[in-house]
């Protein structure tokens, strides 16, 4: 691992087919915005040869290459991919948004790496984002190891960032979350700040200084002894005590001297198997330097430590319609089975769409079967489709260099799948699979949005399309009640970057309108209306009048129609033609332009003409009878409340619950739940908590989720009532 005796140089740089799932290793890179994850991935990728110097490529471009608007807000808001070689393996490192409105992006990236570096800032520590991440991955059982960046800072402290790590992400053993390696110091500059020039290999007892901007290695001196047998000490237990073998802690309690081989191994098997979690320290390559600090460490971390997708278990596996089947876990010659983690937009060559190879071969210009996963609710389309791929490739900066196959384990970029969407399945044609979808978040945060201009109407559609196609934690809901078009969001980021992409990608100008909340209305009491439809015009007249009653019924009652006209005073061949255009009425709302639920309108009495009666006479008659029966009746307007549950840490439930509380709402139930969070449950009017997902992540510090859920329609109260229906009259 990245402390053996004898280390790998730096291997030929540009990434190529895979061979064998043996070679490959897939890991993500986990950490809060501003962490250092994406100079991280420039000081790998320089380390392994794969850029001649930081932040470049060979022919120019950059290893980083996100679109103009991550540029301009000076951070990643996607999944990237870098794949580097390094000592005979393929590595696959995918760099992540940091920022928690792109959690669908790192979701993506858990889902197609086998394992997680989490990067923290030296200076900023760990946020509530990032431990919730890690719980996720534990949950799982993913390998982690922490590397800690920023350590040129003022504020730099190892040690100290160690301890909060191990806190942080220990749980209840400490001890499984223990550094590698201690920074090796220079002299002190004329501010007076010590930098980091090395490291210290606890278990090899050497020294690695990267001041010349190579790896250089040599014995420490008699004054660094003393500050590495304390430390090496506590990490050869912290091995030991995850070790497969039980006689081998009772071996060193009696003092006998582990062998520097039997360590390594017993490391290398912890960290795969999750149990153990390396900290290591990483710094960027200063100009003209080759290597950047503790990068060779890495590497070596990565290929020795990390597993590989062969120890992987695949997702289960079905048959389209439901049947399931077992497919052997990174068979090279099994079955295929894909999956796009990941859909984008080139200008140049169209859509690209990551995908990662759980089992089988793909290979260029294959047909293959695209399976949806029906996410129908969030405008997505379902499918079953197949589709010939084009070029495969691996991604290199703006380049994408061409890849002559990929086998199970690895990852590749597709050109030209027009229908695959992020999270299908690609399958054999003629043996077509579905894989189970992962975890997506719930988008919380509406967005109405409506065609700037008649040029942009016509261009909407297909634009959302391809937006959602891209991005399935965004919700498109074409709104039969409001009549807008609303894109559910995580957050106002997400929200800023769709506008953007609609606008710069897809030439599509939107103009954002106020969201719109479902109101109703209904009768607070039973009232009584005459609807009176007599013309006579010369010729052909109209004549209808019907009599009705409107008594209210209880929530979810709908529209209740009851005949009991005696005598015949209404035609029978009428009496539909009534309810039709009471229910209408209704539809259309009796005061403030709302639809009317929850009553019974009860036909009682009316009269008809043997020439002028008319099916729409009676229509109009029914209308303007509820109409009147709600000039003389109290009308309450109901406005939809949600169920919500808020997880929070406990330090944070009493601002959660008076938040809720202010946005009137009401807290039924609190719980405890792991980790020092409660589930706050309440009833919240739907009309309070448009912007709930941005206000409770301030709140809270981003260390809060929520869930909502329609429950039921209410009666608002008096003084918003009127508000509404004085807007209503005068937008009349």
């Amino acid at each position: 691992m990245g402390d053996k005796a004898n280390a790998h140089p730096g291997a030929a740089g540009r990434a190529t087919a895979a061979d064998h799932p043996a070679s490959v290793r897939n890991v993500v890179l986990v950490g809060h915005s501003g962490s250092g994850k994406t100079t991280l991935v420039e000081a790998l990728a320089l380390t392994a040869g794969a850029v001649n110097r930081a932040g470049r490529v060979e022919d120019g471009g950059t290893v980083s290459d996100y679109d103009e608007i991550e540029h301009r807000q000076q951070r990643s808001v996607q999944l990237s991919l870098v794949p580097v070689d390094w000592a005979g393996y393929k590595i696959n490192v995918l760099d992540t948004p940091g920022y928690a409105d792109f959690v669908g992006e790192l979701r993506a990236g858990l889902r197609a790496a086998d394992a997680a570096l989490f990067v923290v800032s030296a200076s900023d520590g760990v946020d509530g984002s990032t431990r919730m991440v890690w719980e996720e991955c534990a949950a799982v059982g993913m390998p982690r190891a922490i590397v800690v960046t920023h350590l040129e800072s003022a504020r730099a402290d190892f040690d100290e960032m160690t301890r909060i790590c191990a806190d942080a992400f220990g749980g209840d053993d400490p001890d499984a979350v223990l550094p590698l390696y201690l920074p090796l110091h220079g002299s002190a500059g004329p501010d007076g700040h010590v930098p980091v020039t090395g490291l210290i290999g606890l278990l090899s007892q050497r020294l690695f200084d990267y001041s010349s901007g190579e790896r250089k290695e040599s014995e420490p001196g008699p004054e660094q002894m003393p500050l590495i047998e304390s430390a090496r000490n506590r990490l050869i237990e912290g091995i030991i005590a995850e070790s497969e073998d039980e006689t081998l802690m009772d071996r060193y309690l009696g003092g006998e001297e582990i062998d520097f081989r039997t360590l390594v191994e017993d490391l290398e098997r912890a960290v795969a198997r999750g149990v153990f979690h390396p900290v290591l320290a990483a710094a960027p390559a200063a100009e003209g330097a080759r290597q950047g600090l503790g990068t060779v460490e890495l590497l070596e971390l990565i290929t020795g430590g990390f597993p590989t997708p062969l120890e992987r278990e695949a997702p289960l596996v079905t048959t389209p319609d439901g049947r399931a089947r077992r497919v052997k876990a990174c068979d090279p010659d099994g079955p295929l089975v894909a999956e796009v983690v990941k859909t984008a937009s080139d200008p140049y060559v169209g859509r690209v769409s990551m995908v990662r190879v759980f089992s089988g071969t793909l290979r260029p210009d294959e047909t293959v079967h695209v399976s949806g996963h029906g996410l129908a609710d969030r405008g997505h389309e379902d499918h079953d489709v197949d589709e010939r791929i084009g070029a495969l490739s691996a991604p290199f900066g703006k380049q994408q260099r061409a890849l002559t196959h990929a086998i199970a384990g690895d990852l590749a970029c597709v050109a030209k799948l027009s229908r695959a969407e992020t999270g299908d399945t690609l399958s054999a044609k003629d043996d077509p699979l579905l894989m189970e979808p992962w975890e997506m978040p719930d988008p919380l945060l509406p967005l109405a949005i409506q065609a700037h201009s008649k040029a942009d109407e016509d261009k909407l559609s297909q634009g959302l399309g391809r937006l959602v196609a891209e991005d399935p934690t965004m919700r498109l809901e074409q709104n039969q009640n409001t009549h807008q078009v609303v894109l559910w969001c995580l957050g106002e980021a997400h929200a800023d970057v769709a506008l953007e992409r609609l606008r710069n990608r897809y030439g599509v100008q939107v103009d954002v309108v106020p969201h719109k909340v479902s109101l109703r209305e209904t009768f607070a009491a039973k009232s009584g209306g005459r609807g009176r439809h007599v013309k006579q015009s010369g010729g052909h007249g109209q004549y209808a009048i019907c009599e009705i009653e409107v008594e209210p019924l209880p929530g979810g009652s709908g529209i209740e129609f009851v005949d009991k006209v005696v005598g015949g005073a209404v035609p029978r061949q009428f009496i539909p033609s009534v309810e039709k255009g009471v229910r209408a009425q209704a539809a259309r709302g009796v005061t403030a332009g709302y639809p009317l639920i929850d009553v019974r309108i009860t036909l009682t009495d009316g009269k008809a003409h043997s020439v002028d009666s008319s099916d729409a006479a009676f229509q109009t008659a029914g209308a303007l009878a509820l109409r009147e029966a709600a000039t003389d009746a109290r009308i309450h307007l109901l406005e939809p409340v949600a169920e919500v549950t808020v997880l929070v840490g406990d330090e944070y439930v009493g601002a959660v619950m008076s938040d809720l509380s202010g946005r009137r709402g009401r807290v039924v139930g609190t719980e405890q739940a792991p980790g020092g969070r409660t589930l706050v449950r309440a009833e919240v009017p739907e009309i309070e908590i448009g912007r709930y997902a941005v206000d409770l992540r301030s709140l809270s510090h981003g260390t809060a989720r929520f869930n909502r859920s329609y429950a039921r329609h209410e009666p608002m109260p008096p003084q918003l009532t009127d508000r509404i229906r004085e807007q209503a009259q005068g937008a009349h």
